[in-house]
C-alpha cells in the first residue's frame, strides 16, 4: 500500500485541480478519463471478490496450506483483514452467501491457538448489533464450537475470545440465551469468574449483568450456583472495572426480586463481610486524589446505592460529598459553539422556525464580511435548526443578500 501512495497523491491533486472553484467546471478529455478510471480501479479493492479469496484459503485443508508455505501468522493476518471487511454490516451478511461462514466457524477448532483467538474476534463484528448475522450463526451450528471453546479451550485468551463472540451472538436473541442455558453457561461464567485473567473476570462479569437485567428468573439460578460469594470477593479486586462489573452485579441481584432475594439481603452472603468489603471501599474511595475520583465516579455511585439498598441510610460517601446519585452529571456543558458563528438575530429566526412559524420576521444575519457565496449562506440556515425548500429558500437568500447591499 505504500507503494500506491504517489497514485493516491496524484489523484487527490487532480481532483481538487478540477474543483476549486477559481474556474468553470470543464468537460475531461478522453485522455483524462482514462488516467482517472486506471487511478480507480488500480487504487480500488472488490471486497466481495476479496472474501472470496479469503474463503477459499479457509475452505482449503490446513495441511496443504502448510505444504504451500502458508503460515499461522500469514492466516492471522488474513482473518484480520477479513474482520475489517466485515465490519459493514452487508459485507457480515453477504459472508454467508459467499460461502465464507462455514469455514470461518471452522478456524474455531484449528490448531493453533491465535488463530482460534482471531476466527472469534470475527465472529463478534460479523454478529455485534446485527441480528441478520446472529440468526446466520445460529442456523450454521455456530454457537457449538462458540460455546466449546469458551469452555474448554486450553488456551485462556481463546476462551476469551470465544466469550466476547458469544455475548454479542445472544445479546437481545432469545433462542441465543435458551442455547447458552441448555449448554450450562451460567456454570461455565461461574468458572470464569473464578480465574486468574482479569480479562476474562471482566467479560464474564460484563455478560452477567445482561442475562440478569434481561431475565429476572434467573436470579435464583445464579444464587443456587454460588455467584453472589464469587462475585463479593471480586468487588475486592485491584482491577477497577473488575470491581465496577461485580459491585454492579450485587446491585441487579439486590433489586432482582428472585426467589431467596430481597432488598436488604443475598441468600448465601454474609452481611458482615459484605458490610466490611463496602466499607474499605468507601475507605479506598475517600483517600483517592481528584482526578482519581473522577475515573471512579461509577464505582462510587454503585456503593453508594448498595449501602443505601442493604441499611436503608446514607453512606458516608454522601455525607463526605462524594457520592453520585443516579441521573447527575459531573461533565462540563458543551461549548457554545453556535455563539461563535451566528449573531443572536439569527438564532432568535431559527427558533421561531423550529416552533412552526412559517413567516420570515426578517433577515437573519450572517458573521463574516462581505457577501459568502449562495451555497454558504444556504449551509449557514440549515446547520441552524432550518430546512428551506425550492423557491423559500431562493427568498430568504436573496433577502439576506439584498439587506447587505
Amino acid at each position: 500500500m505504500e507503494g500506491d501512495a504517489p497514485k493516491w497523491d496524484a489523484l487527490l491533486k487532480w481532483s481538487l485541480a478540477q474543483s476549486d472553484g477559481t474556474r468553470p467546471a470543464r468537460s475531461l478529455s478522453e485522455e483524462d478519463r482514462k488516467w482517472f478510471m486506471e487511478a480507480m480501479e488500480t487504487n480500488t479493492v472488490d471486497v466481495i471478490k476479496r472474501m472470496k479469496e479469503i474463503t477459499l484459503v479457509m475452505e482449503t485443508p490446513e495441511q496443504v496450506l502448510e505444504a504451500q508455505g502458508v503460515t499461522p501468522a500469514d492466516l492471522e493476518g488474513m482473518l484480520e483483514e477479513l474482520q475489517e471487511h466485515v465490519e459493514a454490516i452487508d459485507m457480515a451478511n453477504d459472508l454467508h452467501s459467499i460461502g465464507g461462514l462455514v469455514p470461518l466457524l471452522g478456524y474455531l477448532k484449528n490448531s493453533h491457538a491465535a488463530i482460534r483467538a482471531r476466527a472469534a474476534e470475527v465472529v463478534t463484528t460479523i454478529v455485534q448489533n446485527n441480528p441478520r448475522s446472529q440468526q446466520l450463526v445460529m442456523e450454521a451450528n455456530g454457537f457449538e464450537p462458540l460455546i466449546s471453546a469458551f469452555t474448554s479451550d486450553p488456551d485462556i485468551t481463546v476462551r476469551t475470545k470465544a466469550l466476547g463472540a458469544i455475548s454479542s451472538l445472544i445479546r437481545h436473541n432469545k433462542p441465543g440465551i435458551t442455547a447458552f442455558r441448555l449448554a450450562n453457561g451460567y456454570a461455565a461464567l461461574r468458572d470464569a469468574l473464578s480465574s486468574e485473567s482479569v480479562r476474562f473476570q471482566r467479560k464474564a462479569l460484563y455478560l452477567i449483568h445482561y442475562l440478569l437485567r434481561e431475565n429476572k428468573a434467573d436470579h435464583s439460578v445464579v444464587t443456587e450456583l454460588g455467584f453472589p460469594r464469587i462475585i463479593m470477593h471480586l468487588a475486592s479486586s485491584e482491577d477497577p472495572e473488575v470491581r465496577e462489573g461485580a459491585l454492579r452485579g450485587i446491585l441487579e441481584l439486590t433489586h432482582g426480586g428472585g426467589e431467596g432475594l430481597n432488598s436488604t439481603s443475598l441468600d448465601g452472603v454474609d452481611d458482615k463481610k459484605l458490610k466490611q468489603i463496602l466499607s474499605e471501599r468507601i475507605d479506598g474511595i475517600r483517600s483517592m486524589e481528584p482526578e482519581e475520583l473522577g475515573a471512579a465516579r461509577e464505582e462510587r455511585q454503585l456503593v453508594d446505592s448498595l449501602w443505601q439498598a442493604y441499611y436503608g441510610e446514607p453512606s458516608l460517601l454522601r455525607e463526605k460529598g462524594l457520592a453520585v446519585m443516579p441521573g447527575d452529571s459531573e461533565t462540563n456543558p458543551p461549548p457554545d459553539v453556535a455563539s461563535k458563528m451566528f449573531e443572536p438575530p439569527l438564532r432568535g429566526w431559527a427558533s421561531k422556525r423550529k416552533d412552526g412559524e412559517k413567516k420570515v420576521e426578517g433577515p437573519p444575519l450572517l458573521l463574516g464580511f462581505g457577501g459568502p457565496s449562495r451555497s454558504v449562506e444556504s449551509t449557514a440556515l440549515v446547520q441552524n435548526g432550518s430546512s428551506l425548500e425550492g423557491g423559500e429558500e431562493d427568498r430568504v437568500v436573496d433577502s439576506v443578500q439584498n439587506s447587505r447591499t
